[in-house]
């Protein structure tokens, strides 16, 4: 059966929608620039990225990061190859490159774009919170003239212009509007609006993009699309997204994993679960475990148990309570049932299955049912020698240690 508003009551629409948003929920995938910037992190070789490349467009993520050419030659004939395959596969993923707000960082996208023969977004970043100014003896003046003089450059090579103001979430109103309303002047359709340094909180988000939205970009008369970009150092990156969303940004930044600088950047397959379950997108998400396993294989991260959908526990039980009412659910014949009755993530949309297994705070049914899933007879002399095994254990028990029971069910069932 499929399972609606009789079996489970949804307080997150009480109100109406989880997520009101005016337009498609757009995703830019960071994973090959921002993500790279963590200390403990490969840096893999193009193969791999490529491979990575894919498995985006797979998920259908939106735009993508090729990284920051202007880094030097390894960085630049990466970002090339990426280009040339967005290029040759006919990805439809939209590719952009970081910058500097400095010709020497702007100039080795352009020369991509010939090489490569497609259009490329060139993200020009630059300070703008008080602290920064301090830190940098910048004036107001500086940034204002550095910007005019960047973005004018972008666009006079033929590149489309996203301006990105680091540490937004810090900064001045009167400073924000007249940076972005200058880099809209010169030419820049899209703005980023950044959490640097994870600072803000989903109630400042949805201020400073509303601000954004109705004090600065509608004034200019410009359509101008409104990126929001951030970090995880209070843990809120996935919130603060979903935040901006609801306020009118058009498109929210992440990497896999939730890799980046210091903490990392919002996790981009959190972020697309939760747009699937907010109904925010329609994408066919069962490769999100394959993309979130590539990068961590390519990059040296590994993904933590517990870690939300694609971890190894994420949808896996032994708590005789837990695993009864998803057996239950099971005999019943209804997969959604019991991918739901104890997940408020149905596993089943992300390529997924529930696992029951066995350990000391199980019940017989958790041995009843995994002997039945391997097509062994649960009989009552075997459960009982399992489940005295289990109780008697300080951690689940491997696969091969019950199956060895079952191979030999007259063996005693103590600890080894």
């Amino acid at each position: 059966m499929a399972i609606n508003g009789e079996l489970i009551y949804d307080w997150n629409r009480v109100d109406g929608p989880e997520l009101q948003h005016r337009g498609p929920a757009m995703l830019d995938d960071e994973t090959l620039r921002d993500g790279l910037q963590s200390p403990s992190v490969l840096d893999p070789p193009i193969e791999k990225k490529i491979r990575i490349l894919h498995l985006m467009e797979e998920l259908g993520i939106d735009s993508v990061n090729l990284g920051l050419p202007g880094a030097g030659p390894r960085a630049q004939q990466d970002v090339l190859c990426l280009a040339r395959e967005i290029a040759g596969a006919k990805l439809r993923i939209r590719p952009n490159c970081a910058a500097r707000t400095i010709e020497s960082d702007i100039r080795p996208i352009a020369d991509v774009v010939q090489a490569a023969g497609i259009p490329i977004e060139a993200a020009t970043f630059l300070g703008s919170s008080p602290i920064r100014q301090y830190a940098e003896d910048w004036s107001l003046d500086f940034l204002l003239r550095t910007t005019e003089r960047a973005v004018k450059l972008t666009v006079s090579l033929g590149l489309p212009s996203m301006y990105v103001t680091e540490d937004t979430t810090r900064a001045r109103p009167e400073v924000i509007r007249k940076l972005y309303t200058t880099a809209i002047d010169c030419g820049a359709r899209a703005i980023v609006v950044c959490d640097t340094v994870g600072h803000v909180t989903p109630r400042g988000v949805q201020s400073l993009i509303r601000f954004i939205r109705e004090e600065v970009v509608k004034p200019t008369g410009e359509t101008v699309r409104i990126d929001w970009h951030g970090h995880q150092d209070r843990g809120l990156g996935v919130a603060n997204s979903l935040a901006a969303l609801a306020a009118g940004a058009d498109q929210v930044h992440g990497a896999a994993l939730g890799i980046g600088e210091r903490v990392g950047n919002t996790p981009m397959d959190q972020l697309l679960v939760n747009l699937r379950l907010m109904g925010a997108v329609e994408r066919d998400l069962r490769k999100l475990r394959e993309y979130c396993r590539v990068v961590s294989e390519a990059l040296g991260v590994p993904i933590p148990p517990n870690y939300p959908v694609v971890g190894a526990d994420a949808f896996r039980t032994a708590t005789g309570v837990h695993a009864a009412a998803v057996i239950k659910a099971f005999n019943k014949n209804d997969v959604e049932l019991a991918n739901q009755v104890y997940s408020g993530v149905p596993s089943h949309w992300f390529g997924l299955d529930q696992k029951i297994e066995i350990g000391p705070m199980s019940g017989k049914s958790n041995v009843i049912y995994w002997l039945q899933k391997r097509g062994i007879q649960p009989t009552d002399e075997l459960v009982e020698k399992i489940f005295s095994r289990a109780k008697q254990a300080d951690r689940l028990l491997a696969e091969d240690e019950i199956m060895e029971l079952a191979a030999n069910p007259q063996s005693s069932g103590g600890k080894t």
